[in-house]
């Protein structure tokens, strides 16, 4: 008798959650799910990248984590969340300079690189360029920022600026409002 009870409960009951399901909770979901942005992620762990020109080796990289992202829309790029080390060659083959940082970022479509947090390099003289975001222009072969760049030459000398530039082996450098103190070589005027 219980059962039967039960039962009959149920089937009065039943009709009203599924009344309670309207059309306008499915036009919504599907409304929902066309704002979505798709993407493919790909992860490679450990990756190792010689990047030549001309036959010749210019640069290894090394990043522990490198995701590959392709959106639907837009353009692709290359995430290395865990940061990179980038070992710089001159002609000989030998390593002449380094890059390292936190966070980098290369929009594939651009041809540019975009080095953030904790960036430091060191070019063959053995000066030390550090800042909080250097961008690598690969189409125009050079470096920038528009953050605060902080120099430290081989002889001591330092200093800072904004809006820097240098060439790709940042054998010079220029920047706006810069200060710092220079060491000079005495010599014998002309």
């Amino acid at each position: 008798m219980k059962l039967k009870t039960f039962l009959y409960g149920l089937l009065l009951v039943l009709p009203l959650f599924l009344a309670s399901c309207g059309d306008d909770d499915l036009k919504n979901a599907s409304s929902v799910a066309i704002n979505k942005t798709i993407l493919s992620r790909d992860r490679t762990i450990g990756v190792d990248i010689t990047y030549s020109d001309s036959a010749r080796v210019k640069a290894r990289g090394l990043a522990p984590i490198l995701d590959k992202v392709t959106p639907a829309n837009g353009s692709a790029y290359q995430e290395m969340v865990k940061g990179v080390s980038i070992d710089f060659y001159n002609p000989n083959g030998t390593i002449d300079g380094n890059l390292v940082c936190d966070y980098a970022i290369r929009k594939d479509a651009e041809l540019k690189t975009e080095f953030r947090k904790n960036v430091v390099v060191k070019n063959s003289k053995g000066d030390t360029f550090s800042s909080q975001e250097l961008i690598w222009d690969e189409s125009k072969k050079y470096f920038y920022s528009n953050q605060r760049v902080y120099v430290k030459g081989a002889d001591g000398s330092i200093g800072e600026g904004i809006n820097f530039k240098a060439p790709e082996d940042f054998s010079t450098y220029e920047m706006d409002s810069g200060n710092g103190e220079l060491n000079m070589k005495e010599g014998v005027a002309p």
